[in-house]
């Protein structure tokens, strides 16, 4: 059910010490089982698991494995490897001859790197200095330091006069610019006060290398340095390939067997054991306990016992939603996580959100642009290269690469529906671009006779969210057993029906019964709604949940404000910019162009973050308020998948995972 989480289990299972380790791997290959700490109460009749001999040798092995991946160039690695046993990953990984010889090609490649950059950084300046004509090696004096310099113009003439008179400092100005270079030379002992100067005037200062020849003869010397570290650099990975074409397949399979290893090594501290048994408690999906049962008893030849374990302890949360609807956890995880016991609120965030991005923005020219946008990220930010590199950082700096997909994926669906709203409303970048094409008239929304009925629209929608709400709140204390709670959740629903209903028979003028008989059953839910909900709250919170009632009612009205200022926005871009396009003269059409464009690019921004922002608050704050908690505890099943080993499990050789085991935000 994609409304609420899936249900767990509690299982324990009792199993013999010699199939221990057997068991484990088939609970890390199924991935369907959430390892936790034995009870005190089991652990009092058993005791703490210490784990065979083989798992202890398994970190070592581990790490060195971690070097030598990371050190091999990655080939083509052929079927998998299949192992029976730890003893038998271990003696493999003690097979392995190639550390001495891949350790030493690495330090060597290290080193040789190191050089490059070091011969990189020298020759940038000494392209910086070529100004100077004589020998570098007259710089290298046990009386004087060289450090090359740029400053600004201004910066520079405060740093020469400040300059202390009393040392012998000497200095060669390069050939004029918009940023004076030049070559200081002082005593060892003015360092320390030159670098507190530079500091405050604004200079940058490099020391300059001790080198003997002329700018231009060591230049050609570490380009011939380069083309031989180029090719030292390139027979280390001729070499390394070669040892990975005929070690990498065994070494890629032992290091992922021993990972799998180490997992089980790090579980065993939560188990217990006799000197015959061995025990374990887990959370797993209730849909999969009789798989996991049947797995077990098959795989120990019926000598292992799985049971589900009563508890009234919070159980983690996996959340259970369509491919489609499963691209809204990125914001429900945002706010927080559900708890396993409550609703799962994506499958309404999934369906509400877009429409109210799209009814916010309601301009087909920016949902068109918006949509491009999130193409764009969805592709992976293609020639993100040639972007200014300030807006580079700004959206690093907002979100993650992963973040920004998955919220491209969230804005398509709204950026459809503030399409076809716009052209419904004929809002072209704020122009009336269909009514110059087709004479098509769309209703205005700034117009005073358009306002009342979105205005009306937007207040119908706040009353069903915050009736949908104290629905899903109702439900859930019915569900947990809090009468009270129940009583205070249905006379929400009353009470916002009531007050709304009445809201507009009196902004109508029309608070007669006689003329209104409708008025009955609004007064009947107010009289009903407003004791319910201060008997199920309580005096105080019942008083503050009656003015939240209708200020979340109310609150929904953001939607038509937002796109209020959006369209007026546009129009006032337009008709600035506009008029000095018209206005025929040179300097008006520029000015008048980048007014527009500027203007325009500006609300598109604001077309992202008010709509985006503003319709997940009103989701997080007027709709999840009424049932959801949060804080719930992610479900992190012990495993992980297979790629380059086979597991040993004789009827599911392949170990398939369950299905609903997914990482956060795939």
């Amino acid at each position: 059910m994609v409304l609420r989480p899936v249900r767990m289990a509690k299982v324990g299972l009792l199993g013999l010490k010699e199939d221990e380790e057997h068991i484990l791997t088939v609970l890390h290959d199924l991935r369907v089982a959430q390892i936790e700490p034995l009870s005190p109460e089991a652990m009092a009749e058993l005791g703490p698991e210490r784990g065979p001999e083989e798992l202890r040798q398994v970190g070592d092995e581990t790490l060195r494995f971690r070097g030598l991946l990371s050190a091999l160039p990655p080939v083509y690695v052929g079927p998998p490897h299949r192992f029976e046993s730890a003893a038998a990953i271990l003696a493999m990984a003690k097979s392995v001859p190639i550390d001495e010889e891949v350790g030493e090609l690495r330090r060597d490649d290290d080193r040789l790197a190191s050089d490059e950059r070091a011969n990189e950084e020298t020759a940038q300046l000494l392209d910086k200095i070529a100004f100077y004509p004589d020998r570098l090696e007259y710089l290298n004096t046990k009386s004087f330091l060289a450090f090359y310099g740029t400053a600004t113009p201004e910066n520079y003439t405060e740093f020469a006069s400040a300059l202390p008179s009393h040392t012998d400092v000497q200095i060669l100005l390069g050939p004029p610019d918009d940023v004076v270079r030049f070559l200081l030379l002082i005593p060892p002992a003015g360092t320390e006060a030159l670098a507190r100067l530079s500091q405050a005037r604004g200079v940058r200062l490099a020391a300059v290398p001790r080198l003997s020849g002329t700018a231009a003869e060591e230049l050609a010397r570490i380009g011939t340095e380069k083309a031989e570290i180029t090719r030292r650099r390139a027979a280390i990975a001729e070499r390394l390939h070669e040892i990975s074409l005929e070690w990498y397949p065994l070494v890629s399979a032992v290091g992922e067997a021993l990972e799998i290893e180490n997992r089980k090594a790090e579980v065993v501290a939560k188990l217990g054991a006799s000197r015959s048994a061995f025990a374990l408690e887990a959370w797993v999906p209730d849909r999969d306990v009789d798989r996991l049962a049947t797995v077990l008893e098959r795989e120990s030849g019926g000598r292992t016992f799985l049971d589900r374990i009563p508890t009234k302890e919070e159980p983690p949360t996996i959340m259970a939603n369509p491919r489609g609807v499963r691209r809204f956890e990125f914001f429900v995880r945002f706010y927080s996580l559900p708890q396993a016991t409550e609703w799962d609120p994506t499958l309404v965030f999934s369906i509400v959100f877009p429409i109210f991005f799209g009814f916010m923005l309601g301009d087909w020219g920016y949902g068109l642009v918006i949509l491009l946008i999130s193409l764009w990220m969805i592709a992976g930010f293609p020639a993100a290269r040639y972007l200014p590199k300030f807006g580079r950082n700004f959206v690093k700096m907002i979100m993650g690469p992963k973040g920004m997909q998955q919220l491209a994926y969230a804005l398509l669906p709204g950026c459809a529906i503030a399409i076809g709203l716009g052209l419904y409303q004929d809002e072209f970048f704020g122009y009336r671009l269909l009514h110059q094409l087709f004479h098509y008239i769309g209703p205005d929304p700034a117009s005073k006779a358009n306002l009342p009925t979105y205005l009306l629209v937007a207040g119908f929608v706040g009353l069903g969210m915050v009736v949908l709400g104290f629905l899903f709140g109702a439900l859930k204390e019915y569900l947990h057993h809090h009468p009270r709670g129940v009583v205070a959740k249905c006379g929400g629903i009353l009470f916002a029906v009531g007050v709304a209903f009445f809201g507009l028979a009196v902004i109508h003028k029309a608070t007669s019964v006689s003329a209104n008989p409708l008025l009955l059953v609004w007064y009947a839910c107010l009289g009903a709604g407003l004791p319910m909900l201060l008997f199920g709250e309580g005096l105080q919170m019942g008083m503050m949940g009656l003015i939240e009632v209708i200020s979340h009612i109310l609150s929904y009205t953001r939607l038509v404000g937002i796109l209020l200022a959006s369209v007026i926005l546009a129009f006032v871009i337009n008709g600035i910019g506009g008029g000095l396009v018209l206005g025929g003269t040179v300097v008006g059409i520029i000015a008048g162009l980048v007014i527009i464009v500027m203007g325009q690019s500006f609300n598109v921004i604001i077309g992202v973050f008010e709509p985006g922002i503003q319709g997940a608050r009103l989701i997080f704050v007027e709709y999840f308020s009424k049932f959801y908690s949060g804080n719930g505890k992610l479900f992190r099943p012990f495993g992980a998948p297979r790629t380059r080993t086979i597991s040993p499990m004789a009827a599911e050789p392949s170990a398939p995972a369950a299905p609903i085991m997914r990482t956060p935000g795939e």
